[in-house]
């Protein structure tokens, strides 16, 4: 089953949809969860991920696989959500690397989800620089479009 439109939802590049949200807000139920770092798990199954507020994910190859999964699930039709206590930071940072993980290039990552989930969204310069490091070493998945290998779809090298 999929999402109804509402807060938080946001749609990838391929076209599966994602809810973000804060941990603890009144939430219509999933079909799976990612809960980033401590806090309260909800009553639908989930998987937590060792990540600390305003940080990075302490394992990066559990939080890829998670991530991983997590898209798989919403190509799928499944309703799933990536949520932490304030649902902006390691959320924002979550979303823009399911988008990564989709084919979007990660030099567009911070924008894209900023745009489209919450403005403040990926709060530090290291889980910015920890998303170009996933597209550097994510590799193009089934369907996605790869990122461009001279930097920019113009030609011209990023700045």
């Amino acid at each position: 089953m999929s999402w109804a439109d509402g807060a938080g939802l946001v749609e990838l590049p391929g076209g599966a949809r994602v809810r973000g949200r804060r941990l603890g807000a009144p939430a219509s139920p999933a079909d799976r969860a990612v809960v980033l770092g401590s806090g309260p798990l909800p009553p639908w199954p989930a998987r937590r991920v060792r990540w600390p507020d305003f940080w990075i994910p302490l394992d990066r190859a559990d939080t890829v696989a998670a991530l991983t999964e997590a898209l798989d699930r919403a190509r799928a039709g499944e309703r799933v959500e990536v949520a932490c206590r304030g649902g902006v930071g390691r959320t924002g940072t979550a979303l823009a690397a399911l988008a990564v993980l989709d084919g979007l290039p990660a030099a567009d990552a911070v924008r894209w989800v900023r745009e489209r989930y919450h403005p403040r969204a990926v709060e530090t310069p290291w889980q910015r620089r920890w998303l170009r490091s996933l597209g550097r070493h994510a590799g193009p998945r089934p369907g996605s479009r790869p990122e461009p290998a001279n930097g920019g779809e113009d030609g011209a090298l990023p700045r």
